[in-house]
């Protein structure tokens, strides 16, 4: 098996996203307070190279899953003033450059930058995720697991999610722009 040179305890491969110990969390402005929610649907998979800074990353995540532990709430962010969900199911994210990021001299885990089209309501738009590599460990049921924090911010005007309700002077409810997390427990698959 080989293993990478950035990160000696990773093994090349395939990697798929465990679902069941993984998050897709956001939080965006409404009027004075922020709303956080998640999606519960998702998959993907991290084909990882010798040279990590090489490897590559999917995923897929199925907007109709959307939670913000407020059920009307929910039914308006699938609406289509919102996510558009019976037009656009899912949003998706391809990995397109991966970089060591400069960020934090303190950091106590390696920090990668990872660039990517994220294609939301059918429009497609590049962002950049500040990543988080926390290891690799074995399972209780002899899989092999690496783990992964990663965070950006979107703008949701630039996915043509335009939905406002306009408040006194120049305020509105809904806040453009989105904050993004993620953690990821993704198991080897194939070395």
């Amino acid at each position: 098996m080989a293993q990478a040179t950035e990160a000696p305890d990773l093994v090349a491969g395939r990697w798929t996203i465990d679902p069941a110990h993984s998050e897709v969390t956001f939080a965006v402005r409404h009027l004075m307070t922020t709303v956080r929610g998640s999606f519960a649907e998702f998959s993907g998979e991290i084909l990882v190279r010798r040279d990590p800074l090489a490897s590559t990353a999917v995923a897929e995540i199925a907007l109709a899953s959307v939670d913000t532990r407020n059920a009307e709430r929910d039914a308006h962010v699938r609406s289509a003033d919102i996510l558009d969900v019976e037009t656009y199911p899912s949003m998706t994210f391809v990995s397109t450059h991966a970089e060591r990021a400069q960020v934090g001299r303190r950091a106590r885990l390696p920090r990668y930058h990872v660039d990517g089209d994220l294609t939301i309501r059918g429009v497609t738009r590049p962002v950049r995720l500040l990543t988080e590599y926390h290891g690799v460990s074995s399972d209780p049921w002899g899989g092999t697991r690496a783990g992964f924090t990663a965070t950006t911010s979107i703008s949701r005007s630039d996915f043509g999610i335009e939905f406002n309700i306009p408040l006194q002077g120049d305020k509105v409810v809904l806040g453009d722009s989105i904050a993004v997390g993620l953690e990821i427990q993704a198991v080897l698959a194939d070395a």
